[in-house]
């Protein structure tokens, strides 16, 4: 009797286990995102872009949206989109397996975003997190260009300083 009872005990811790490594699994992917997507999320699958009724896939890199009665991918989007600008535009994040199956849950619920832009994105945020998404303007030094002339003297072609700097 014993022995059962011992041997349960272990089934059953051996399965707690199990499912408390499973609730610590954490995925982050801020460095997959775009630069234009929208800050404050360590991870996100897609984007749901109300202005154009698409998505985009941040794990492909792909656009997806909807022509000639389906869902199409690809790297960029259509022409008819030509004047979308996503750094400007609101963006969704969607955590779910293939959300256009539901669009038109998403385009409902979303409606009301349709023409914001108030959201900050990752190129414009200078949050360490986000350090590999934008670069630091750099001061720009002086440099002196020493010309030769036909004798090969040389002479230096600035004001010493009195000058501006480009």
């Amino acid at each position: 009797m014993k022995k059962i009872i011992l041997t349960a005990a272990i089934l059953v811790s051996s399965l707690t286990v199990k499912i408390a490594s499973a609730q610590i699994s954490l995925s982050i992917n801020i460095g997959s995102q775009p630069e234009w997507g929208p800050v404050g999320y360590d991870h996100v699958d897609y984007y749901y872009l109300p202005d154009i009724d698409s998505y985009y896939d941040i794990n492909a890199h792909q656009y997806v949206y909807f022509d000639n009665n389906a869902w199409v991918h690809g790297a960029m989007l259509p022409p008819r989109f030509g004047n979308y600008d996503v750094y400007h535009s609101y963006k969704v994040v969607v955590n779910e397996r293939n959300p256009w199956v539901r669009n038109d849950v998403y385009k409902r619920k979303y409606a009301s975003y349709r023409g914001r832009h108030d959201q900050v994105v990752i190129r414009d945020s200078h949050d360490e997190k986000y350090r590999n998404h934008y670069v630091e303007r750099k001061t720009v030094r002086r440099v002196d260009v020493v010309k030769h002339d036909n004798r090969g003297h040389g002479h230096d072609d600035h004001d010493h300083g009195r000058g501006h700097r480009d």
